[in-house]
């Protein structure tokens, strides 16, 4: 449950790195950012977009840690980019991963992530699995670092390679985000990939400004959302769909039809079983949408699958599935995955992705919103 740790900016300053690749008009471009090492959803996510030879695919950050499949996830990358075309620019946890590969200046920050956080998901970890160097304590990290160098220079030398911008036509490829759009060269290059509520900044541009970073329901304290949020008159695409981060995430699937254009399309895969309903319901009104970043709440009543919470900031009591709820070990206090008390707007014949199953109703998603419904569900097999 737990998702959130010390920043690991690195001493001193490097510029980002910006590559402008030649992407002819006419060819689809494909953006998916946060895969966070779930490799079925991006399997899932370029299937459902027949992605081809003849696209362009740009993977804005986050590609790896978090999820369980981080080193399988990388060589997939790695392989596709022998048969397609593929760009990648580093994520805040990719760096992180830069910077343990560089040396050992942040080993002690590093190391409680690695311990706590990452220790069966870290690229860095299952690399060192493979080979039998897996660190006990601080003092092993220069013998893993050593280790995967020598040993695997290609997936290292990928790592290490890394742009933080690309730029092609009308669009910026960023994980964070920028403050401008031009001189991008000046730009602090942590501050390109770890920037927390870009499109709260009040930010505009010329060209499109494509971010993940910031799963898009931060953004709405009343709403859950995964659906990617496209901001036509400031020219900002944000597209963490939450991906391993909310148990109902999705991996969304920017699709850009010209990259000297200014059309946008998406679509996502979160692996939910599709259900129909057929039942109407009206949406229920002044929504509550908890989010990781204020999800403090206690328990009230339980019952066999659902529990009662009161969120403590605000006072608002809602039932959630009952195992949502837990404590986490950094305040020790108790905790809920996001979380909400929405009913959706649903007509008869409307397509749903099914969460969970509950005595008190099918929490679910259309469109990429989250919430609650209390008719009666056919099941797409049926």
């Amino acid at each position: 449950m737990p998702r959130a740790f010390a920043p690991l900016r690195p001493p001193g300053s490097q510029p980002a790195r910006v590559i402008r690749p030649s992407i002819e008009p006419g060819r689809r471009v494909l953006a998916v950012s946060d895969v966070h090492g779930n490799l079925p959803f991006l399997k899932g996510a370029l299937e459902t977009v027949n992605f081809a030879p003849d696209d362009v695919l740009v993977i804005v950050g986050d590609l790896l840690e978090k999820g369980k499949e981080s080193l399988a996830t990388l060589r997939y990358v790695m392989d596709l980019q022998k048969t397609h075309t593929v760009y990648m620019v580093s994520g805040n946890c990719d760096y992180i991963d830069q910077c343990f590969l560089s040396g050992p200046g942040l080993d002690k920050k590093l190391w409680p992530v690695l311990d706590r956080f990452w220790r069966g998901s870290s690229v860095l970890m299952q690399l060192g699995a493979e080979i039998g160097v897996v660190p006990q304590r601080l003092e092993d990290l220069p013998a893993l670092r050593a280790a995967l160098l020598e040993r695997f220079p290609e997936e290292t030398g990928f790592l290490l390679e890394l742009p933080h911008i690309l730029e092609a036509g009308n669009f910026i490829f960023v994980h964070g985000g920028v403050p401008r759009e031009d001189r991008l060269e000046e730009l602090e290059a942590y501050d390109c990939m770890k920037n927390d509520d870009f499109r709260g900044q009040g930010h505009s541009f010329q060209k499109w400004v494509v971010v993940g970073h910031w799963p898009v329901t931060l953004y709405d304290a009343r709403i859950q959302r995964s659906a990617p949020l496209i901001d036509y008159d400031r020219h900002i695409a944000s597209i963490d769909g939450g991906c391993v981060l909310k148990l109902d995430g999705q991996l969304n699937v920017l699709i850009i039809p010209d990259i000297n254009g200014d059309e946008l399309d998406d679509t996502w895969y979160d692996g939910l079983p599709a259900v129909t309903a057929l039942d109407s319901q009206e949406p229920s009104a002044d929504p509550l949408n908890i989010r990781w970043s204020d999800s403090e709440v206690e328990r009230l009543a339980q019952e066999e699958d659902c529990v009662q919470i009161r969120h403590v900031r605000t006072g608002r009591e809602l039932w959630v599935p009952r195992d949502y709820v837990g404590v986490w070990p950094q305040d020790g206090k108790i905790h809920t995955e996001d979380a909400t008390n929405y009913d959706l707007p649903v007509s008869p014949g409307d397509t749903l992705a099914l969460v969970r199953e509950t005595r008190r109703g099918y929490l679910v998603k259309k469109n990429g919103i989250t919430g609650w419904y209390r008719g009666r569900i056919k099941y797409d097999m049926e």
